[in-house]
């Protein structure tokens, strides 16, 4: 076996077996991202490295086509159902998914959610190009400790850009929720958000798992009255009923954060979602057209096709 090839297989080794990025490779071999590149190219038209589709691996392509086609969604990515930190595997899916979308300097707007949070954690790991995130929202105490601990870049690549709305996500009234909106410094953040390559947000059940209930934005009495006035999700802190129609509520007149309305009209909507709680929620989300990108897992995308 000569150098050549064997390099071609160590290179086809850690792409493949171990996980590790082009960069990383290129990192630990010394070697060019374009020589990586074509490199992996030759270990599979060479058959070094061949490629089978195991039963599971159908059973997952079906769920992803199946709702692809119930829902109109752009595309899907199911992974398997694990008992132990499902969101944290949805999440790692969610980073993967859009890590191989991303050109360099592109934007992504991030929804207020735990999920999503996850989800950014895990791209900011791997990213090798850069990239800017926006928040939907206000909540820059939830946004500043979600972006805590995020991976520190070396001085080859941008570090990512990080806007975030100045304001809380909710305020003591309309009038000055109205008044915020106006704010240039506000403003300015939620027109960015009208321009972004990619859209990431969370679906939550009404319960208190919710976000919005686990960092106090509201109290379990407001989320009791939220259910009796028929809210069966919310997206962006915003609550809607069985068919995705937002439900009327004091709580959104004093929210800062991108209506609902305006969110299918972003690009690329990716909701990143999934377990038994947030079935229905999930459901009349994709029903009510506010998604584009579906990513969840193996028993969520079974239990939506059933209903």
């Amino acid at each position: 076996m000569d150098l050549e090839q064997n390099l071609i297989i160590k290179i086809a080794w850690y792409y493949y077996m171990e996980g590790m990025t082009q960069k990383q490779i290129s990192d630990k071999l010394n070697i060019s991202r374009m020589k990586i590149v074509k490199y992996l190219e030759t270990a599979r038209s060479h058959g070094i490295v061949k490629f089978s589709v195991r039963a599971n691996g159908e059973k997952k392509m079906n769920l992803e086509r199946q709702l692809m086609d119930k829902y109109g969604l752009n595309d899907t990515y199911v992974v398997p159902t694990t008992e132990y930190n499902l969101n944290k595997t949805i999440a790692k899916a969610a980073a993967q998914y859009i890590e191989g979308k991303l050109t360099p300097n592109s934007y992504i707007n991030v929804g207020y959610g735990e999920t999503v949070s996850h989800a950014i954690r895990y791209l900011t790991s791997f990213l090798e190009v850069p990239v800017s995130f926006v928040s939907l929202s206000g909540g820059v105490t939830f946004y500043a400790s979600s972006m805590a601990g995020m991976r520190n870049f070396d001085n080859s690549m941008d570090l990512p850009k990080f806007f975030i709305v100045p304001s809380p996500l909710i305020v003591s009234s309309q009038g000055l929720a109205e008044q915020l909106l106006q704010e240039r410094s506000v403003k300015e953040i939620l027109d960015m958000t009208e321009l972004s390559d990619y859209t990431v947000i969370g679906v939550g059940a009404p319960d208190r798992t919710a976000t919005i209930m686990k960092t106090n934005q509201i109290s379990e009495n407001d989320l009791i009255l939220l259910k009796m006035n028929g809210a069966i999700g919310d997206i962006l802190s915003q609550f809607y009923d069985k068919d995705g129609n937002k439900i009327n509520s004091d709580l959104h007149q004093r929210l800062i954060t991108v209506q609902l309305e305006k969110l299918k009209e972003k690009k690329n909507v990716i909701a990143v979602a999934g377990g038994p709680s947030k079935i229905e929620s999930i459901n009349a989300a994709l029903k009510a057209g506010y998604i584009d990108i579906m990513i969840t897992d193996e028993c969520t995308a079974e239990s939506l096709l059933t209903l």
